[in-house]
């Protein structure tokens, strides 16, 4: 089964994944969500398959969500899901999904767990 990691190749966790994978020979597709953003669709599937509400995984110390100011407001999992979808650096990453199941690889050594 073909495995799919979601990052940004110039993020130093997602190197750390990636050369994991690549070391372990595992089939994987590499996706740059910056060059190819997320759906909504494929942002919910990506929670549900991970057990995880969208705040889960807002990296809540970039600077976009201190400009939104998202820890002041309420937003909706849906309104949430929407600001995942335009403003990709709001992602923690990188998800690395197999079939059914995907995981959040922070720290890297995560990988092991769908490996």
């Amino acid at each position: 089964m073909r495995l799919k990691i979601y990052q940004k190749p110039t993020c130093t966790t997602c190197k750390q994944v990636y050369n994991i994978l690549k070391d372990s020979g595992v089939d994987m597709e590499s996706i740059n969500y910056y060059l190819k953003p997320l759906s909504k669709t494929k942002i919910k599937e990506l929670l549900s398959k991970m057990n995880m509400k969208a705040k889960d995984i807002l990296r809540t110390k970039e600077e976009i969500y201190k400009k939104l100011k998202i820890a002041e407001k309420s937003f909706t999992e849906d309104e949430l899901i929407d600001l995942l979808c335009q403003y990709p650096d709001l992602i923690q990453r990188p998800i690395v999904e197999k079939g059914s199941k995907a995981i959040l690889a922070r720290p890297a050594e995560r990988i092991k767990e769908i490996l």
